[in-house]
């Protein structure tokens, strides 16, 4: 799984539709998620630490949560089926955790607002997301294929059917 920050709600210049953009912790790759007006504003809210009079839909869930000891622990974004992706909310009562499905819209709202982290699972980057800084994505590539031009069969030899204790005490 990778672990994604809000990076920010942006509109899609064809349908003037909210998307919330996702990053993962090294700025690497980006997850965009189109979603609603109402969950875009509430994200919004979250971002901005906006304190307002009344409850919106999302803070009266973790409110009444509280109310009764649950607390929301991460959400994740499973699954991406037909273009619509997929989310579930981990609870926590005491020992007792239940897992709740959401839309990711509202799963990234609660997680903002109660300040747990955001969690896609690598599928899901691999198929969905675009990648943020292609020069690192190049160096990277080649970095690896310099390292595989360079290794050998004989760098292999002798590490099979060890140890771990055995491979530390070996190399020094």
């Amino acid at each position: 799984m990778v672990e994604m920050k809000v990076a920010g709600i942006a509109l899609d210049a064809l349908s003037r539709s909210p998307i919330v953009l996702l990053k993962d912790t090294a700025e690497r790759r980006a997850l965009p998620i189109w979603i609603g007006q109402a969950e875009a504003r509430a994200i919004i809210s979250a971002l901005e630490g906006e304190e307002l009079p009344r409850p919106l839909t999302h803070d009266l869930m973790l409110n009444a949560w509280k109310l009764w000891g649950i607390t929301l622990t991460r959400v994740i974004i499973h699954s991406l089926q037909d273009n619509v992706f997929h989310a579930v909310l981990f609870l926590a009562q005491g020992d007792d955790v239940r897992q709740l499905d959401a839309r990711p819209s509202d799963a990234i709202a609660l997680a903002l607002k109660a300040n747990v982290p955001i969690w896609v699972m690598e599928e899901v980057v691999a198929n969905a997301s675009i990648p943020v800084d292609r020069e690192a994505d190049e160096a990277e590539l080649e970095a690896f294929r310099e390292f595989v031009s360079k290794v050998r069969p004989e760098d292999f030899v002798g590490w099979r059917g060890r140890s771990e204790g055995q491979e530390s005490s070996d190399r020094g």
